[in-house]
């Protein structure tokens, strides 16, 4: 069975999230998606997100594509944010479009560490303007605003 890992923050779920959830799962047999911790989300982006860790895994293990959601580790310290990987050694590792990820350092993490995952960049279809969270957000804003 191939395992794919997906990760992500999800605070707003929108069409982008499904997309990209839909183009991971069919790298492999068995889609695990990592939602990141609010202590995570926060260091960041520099602000909480909208919707707790609980409620932003509870809405993405309820997605079709998605066969086990977790919530990231909790690091201390300097402890590597790729610890998870150890965990549940997937054999590909799936990163949104706009994941900023040095995937060179994630190579040689994942090589000096024992796992063997192909690591693939998603680039969607969804138009990137209007499916992104922080956009949406803005919109919310003005939107309230009114």
């Amino acid at each position: 069975m191939k395992r794919v890992m997906a990760f992500g923050s999800f605070d707003i779920l929108h069409l982008g999230h499904l997309l990209y959830l839909k183009k991971a799962r069919m790298l492999g047999d068995f889609l695990i998606v990592v939602v990141a911790r609010d202590k995570s989300i926060e260091g960041m982006k520099g602000k909480a997100p909208i919707m707790n860790e609980k409620a932003r895994l509870a809405l993405v293990s309820s997605l079709r594509p998605v066969d086990l959601a977790v919530l990231g580790e909790k690091l201390p310290g300097q402890a590597s944010r790729y610890e998870i990987l150890r965990k549940y050694k997937p054999d590909v590792i799936a990163l949104g479009y706009d994941q900023k990820v040095d995937i060179g350092e994630l190579k040689k993490w994942l090589f000096s560490n024992g796992i063997k995952a192909r690591v693939v960049r998603i680039r969607g279809k969804a138009d990137e303007k209007v499916f992104k969270s922080s956009l949406i957000k803005r919109k919310l804003a003005i939107y309230l605003k009114r």
